[in-house]
């Protein structure tokens, strides 16, 4: 069992108080990985901070634009495999019957394959399922991970994290030349904000007036998942541990 897998799923979960309240602990379970790197824990340390610091309802509708609209950086992993296809509903089963063979019962409106879900389960299992079920969706982590960066959010930290804690190759270079290009595009886009704001200074206008614990144990063992077979790596393979 590892605390990590759960404070990495938490920090992925809809932003709250509670969530802001609980930063400090999240980042001492951070702290004492030894599977992470300083470059991890470093990455890790921005988003918590952002999240910790941040104006709550500011951090909720970036969540919202980030997560729930479009398929590219989705949290629910079958999403990324099946699709809306016929396909996704047997493996929502399969899943599930994994859960309940481990003795646990979903106590949460997300699907199963929602993945701060699915690390708050891993969170209770040894090492060895956890290393199984992640290397087995390296792949889907790894594209969530690079969608995340492109667009410039530090989210991309977290599946980078769980990349790294089981021994797979990180995100792709590429994504990080694209972070780049978007950060510059939004510095670009600021400027010429604040250079309408000045045009019209002088004619205002006036308007009117729960982390995550989404699973509860009940008891012992469970085989993990397949979520398919991968046809290629995306060009990286796992390093050796």
């Amino acid at each position: 069992m590892t605390k990590t897998f759960k404070a990495l799923g938490v920090l992925l979960t809809y932003p709250t108080s509670a969530l802001q309240a609980a930063a400090g602990e999240i980042i001492t379970a951070i702290e004492a990985e030894q599977r992470l790197s300083g470059e991890n824990k470093a990455a890790l340390g921005e988003l918590i901070a952002e999240l910790a610091d941040g104006d709550l309802v500011d951090l909720q509708e970036s969540y919202v634009a980030l997560f729930d609209r479009g398929r590219a950086t989705s949290l629910n992993l079958f999403e990324h495999v099946h699709g809306e296809s016929r396909e996704r509903g047997p493996a929502m089963l399969d899943l599930m019957q994994v859960y309940a063979n481990a003795g646990f019962a979903l106590d949460s409106s997300e699907l199963p394959d929602h993945l701060p879900l699915m690390l708050e389960f891993l969170s209770q299992r040894p090492f060895a399922d956890a290393d199984d079920m992640l290397s087995d969706c390296a792949h889907i982590l790894r594209r969530i991970g690079d969608a995340l960066r492109k667009r410039g959010s530090r989210y991309h930290a977290v599946p980078a994290a769980l990349l790294t804690m089981i021994g797979e190759a990180g995100l792709s270079p590429e994504a990080a030349e694209d972070a780049a290009a978007f950060e510059s595009d939004e510095a670009d886009l600021a400027k010429e904000q604040a250079s309408l704001d000045e045009d019209w200074m002088d004619a205002p206008v006036v308007f009117g007036p729960e982390a995550a614990p989404d699973c509860k144990a009940a008891g012992p063992t469970a085989a993990v998942i397949r979520f398919m077979p991968r046809q290629h790596q995306d060009g990286q393979g796992k390093r050796n541990q």
